[in-house]
């Protein structure tokens, strides 16, 4: 029987590694750079490769990937282990080279690319000597890509691209985009679209505008409207077959998906410890607010929702690593997509409200992290979306009960256990 708690010690002293690394080299770099995404920023580049040398040294550089592509191949509860450290840092994803959505970006690229986009693309994306887009998502609607209506058309050797991408992340650093387009459009909805590397210099892509996220400190937004115009790129950039977009983008978005929630749980720690610490410093009419009732309320209620989130992750880690197939594991993701939200959002809010007048101030990062968990509601699929999926997949295969009254009524079951033991009952009632 398999079933254990603890982290091998090995693995551990790795962890303690990386735990000590982030505390003391990376974290500090958080408060001087503007973006750990912009690969052009010479300020980054100075307090950055060093950093990402020294995990390089260790062996820890972009473990989600396999040896072939320069990574140790961890599994995913492996994965969520490391990366409960790195979520609390905004460079540390970056300096361990498994930051989004360039790892998800490489992993398609490596299933799918042609030799020459994996030398031309994957090889200076897995580096860091580039950064990457995904730009799927449509102004006119986001959460449901069947409507999208951006198209690719083949033109002699190349395809043509029409149509406008929203928030397309970090656009504004990328050396290349990954574009979601209709190029069948009689097929079903869901075989009707593929998948495509353009070049961030091609002629007809425009920049619309740059788009800001509340609480991201940063002179220009890294999100970005675009607007395709005749676009051409050569027939070789279609990554998998025509039509396969959908499932080219689940390559990414499931491992996207569990690896947010990781992160996740290394923020919500964060904003645990800090709890803690402002309730036993502070005083207020001669107590500490730790001995405040409604304190230690919200000191137990936030152990025990980071403890349960917790768990579900690294299960959900667990199984994607014994089935080694995203869709058995689809309504776990699922479930852990739609609880990562408000697990964010009430330690953050929690943690304002013990901090007073400071929790709301710029001085601290609860107010970013607040709006953290709207963004995770959104990205990857939005909660209500995944919550109607859970719910799907859990009543699959329930069978409706037959007549007026469920047969689990009280009556019906006393008298069936009446029946069953008749004999029994007759006998002890004669013992009398």
């Amino acid at each position: 029987m398999g079933w254990d708690f603890e982290t091998d010690p090995d693995v551990q002293r790795e962890l303690d590694w990386v735990d000590e690394f982030v505390r003391t080299e990376i974290e500090p770099v958080d408060q001087v750079i503007e973006h750990a995404w912009n690969v052009h920023d010479p300020a980054r580049n100075a307090l950055i490769k060093p950093l990402q040398d020294v995990v390089r040294d260790r062996g820890l550089w972009a473990c989600h990937l396999g040896p072939e592509l320069g990574g140790k191949g961890y599994g995913q509860l492996r994965l969520a282990l490391l990366n409960e450290q790195l979520g609390r840092s905004h460079s540390a994803p970056v300096v361990f080279g498994c930051q989004a959505p360039d790892s998800g970006n490489a992993e398609i690229l490596a299933h799918y690319g042609t030799e020459h986009l994996k030398k031309t693309y994957l090889e200076p994306l897995v580096a860091n000597e580039i950064v990457s887009c995904f730009s799927m998502t449509e102004p006119h609607g986001g959460s449901d890509p069947t409507g999208f209506r951006t198209t690719a058309v083949l033109d002699g050797d190349d395809w043509v691209i029409n149509g406008e991408k929203w928030f397309s992340s970090h656009a504004l650093f990328a050396d290349f985009l990954i574009v979601m387009a209709v190029t069948e459009p009689d097929a079903p909805r869901h075989k009707s679209m593929s998948m495509f590397v353009v070049p961030a210099d091609t002629p007809g892509l425009e920049r619309v505008r740059d788009v800001s996220v509340w609480g991201h400190e940063e002179s220009v937004g890294t999100h970005q409207y675009l607007r395709y115009t005749d676009v051409r790129v050569p027939a070789e950039n279609l990554l998998g077959e025509r039509g396969a977009g959908f499932a080219v983008a689940q390559t990414r978005l499931g491992g996207g998906r569990i690896h947010h929630a990781m992160r996740t749980v290394g923020l919500v720690t964060t904003a645990f410890e800090l709890m803690k610490r402002r309730a036993v410093s502070r005083t207020t009419k001669g107590d500490r607010l730790a001995d405040k009732q409604l304190v230690a309320q919200m000191i137990a209620d936030t152990w025990i929702e980071l403890e349960q989130f917790r768990l579900l992750v690294l299960r959900t880690a667990w199984r994607i690593d014994r089935y080694n197939d995203y869709r058995k594991v689809r309504a776990d993701i699922s479930a852990v997509k739609a609880a990562m939200p408000k697990v964010l959002l009430d330690a953050s809010s929690r943690a304002i409200q013990i901090h007073g007048s400071l929790g709301i101030s710029t001085e601290l990062p609860f107010g970013k992290w607040v709006m953290e968990s709207f963004h995770m509601g959104l990205a990857d699929g939005a909660t209500e979306i995944h919550k109607v999926n859970l719910a799907q997949a859990l009543l699959r295969g329930t069978d409706p009960d037959d007549g007026l009254f469920p047969p689990y009524i009280r009556p019906t079951l006393r008298a069936a256990a009446h029946d069953r033991f008749a004999d029994v009952l007759a006998a002890a009632a004669d013992d009398d």
